[in-house]
């Protein structure tokens, strides 16, 4: 299995590779911190870099040196005074664009760090059951979406609208901001819509994500042995070395990954299954119960229709039999009231008749 992954650290410069090769193996890119340098990063025609093995010395190992004598005097404090020194990294997909501000870890001169990164797939469901989301944004500016794409592309349209400039590090075809513009728009706009994140900015989880979890560990550098090489190597001396030079070891902890899918709690094929099994447990019935109770229903039903059909024919019959007997006594009554005669023989005509 081969995997793959994008590290973005924010240095100042690299001092194990030569400046032709640092383009060739890194990608500079602008994040709030200014310019970063992405590695292994998604480029046309560039094949991305895997690894085979799993464990130390299989990754990215790289020196780096702070140059902490270059970094800008502080003169008072701000929400973007930085106190500490070192370097911030990210471990995300090529997918994903950096957000080494928010989702970076620390690196600090003077040890050599280890980072252990395991790959996790996560997939989660879309409506009703789930909130995630899986278009594309309208904006065009990602092709992928992402919760970090979703928060560049909003703090851009922002920025875009309330200073008419974009800060360096968002995409887009608008002019850059100015410092000036920095300072009296582009900043306290971030910041007012950081506040109230939640009305403006609504960034849904993606469907399908990766991630990489992360272990650190360190050792201090340079050990006693080592010093007087470095020196030698670099030219400066043990103290600048251990407040400025710094080793970052990242590989992959296994060649495996680990997949988190987000599942339906009750779908119906199991709401059909526990109401056969509570039926079956309380009142003994199955499917056949439920087969014979409509055939019992149906027995009834027809029962009942072969009676009201027998009875309506029995009246019918009984009605014929009425209407058969009506002229006989009409011409009894046509002979009693037109023949004359007496009526002891009037009666005994009538007897014979009535028999």
């Amino acid at each position: 299995m081969q995997l793959k992954s994008a590290i973005t650290p924010s240095v100042h410069s690299i001092i194990s590779f030569a400046d032709t090769k640092l383009t060739v193996l890194f990608l500079q890119v602008f994040t709030r911190y200014g310019k970063c340098y992405m590695f292994n990063a998604a480029e046309e025609g560039k094949t991305l870099r895997t690894t085979v093995k799993g464990g130390t010395g299989n990754g990215l190992e790289v020196m780096l040196d702070i140059q902490q004598d270059e970094y800008l005097p502080v003169w008072g404090e701000t929400e973007e005074t930085a106190f500490e020194a070192g370097v911030r990294v990210q471990i995300h997909s090529q997918a994903e664009p950096p957000f080494v501000h928010e989702l970076g870890f620390g690196v600090a001169p003077g040890f050599q760090t280890f980072v252990s990164t395991q790959e996790q797939r996560l997939t989660y469901l879309p409506p009703p059951w789930g909130e995630c989301q899986s278009m594309a944004l309208e904006s065009g500016f990602f092709q992928v979406y992402s919760v970090t794409a979703c928060r560049i592309d909003c703090e851009t349209r922002y920025i875009v609208e309330n200073c008419n400039c974009r800060m360096v590090h968002m995409p887009g075809d608008s002019p850059f901001c100015t410092p000036e513009q920095y300072n009296e728009c582009a900043e306290p706009a971030l910041a007012k819509l950081s506040e109230r994140d939640h009305n403006n900015c609504i960034c849904r989880t993606p469907c399908n994500t990766t991630r990489y979890n992360k272990e650190l560990s360190m050792v201090k550098i340079p050990s006693k042995t080592s010093a007087r090489y470095l020196e030698k190597k670099f030219n400066k001396s043990e103290k600048y070395i251990t407040d400025n030079i710094l080793v970052l070891d990242i590989f992959f902890e296994a060649l495996n990954y680990e997949t988190i899918e987000q599942k339906k709690a009750y779908e119906v094929a199991g709401l059909l299954g526990d109401i056969g099994g509570q039926m079956g447990l309380f009142i003994g019935a199955s499917i056949l119960t439920i087969l014979e109770l409509f055939d019992y229903a149906y027995e009834v039903m027809r029962d009942k229709l072969l009676d009201l059909m027998i009875r309506e024919d029995e009246e019918g019959s009984h009605r014929e039999d009425v209407s058969t007997c009506d002229p006989v006594a009409n011409h009894s009554e046509a002979i009693s009231h037109n023949v004359s005669m007496p009526l002891q023989t009037t009666l005994s005509t009538l007897e014979e008749i009535t028999c």
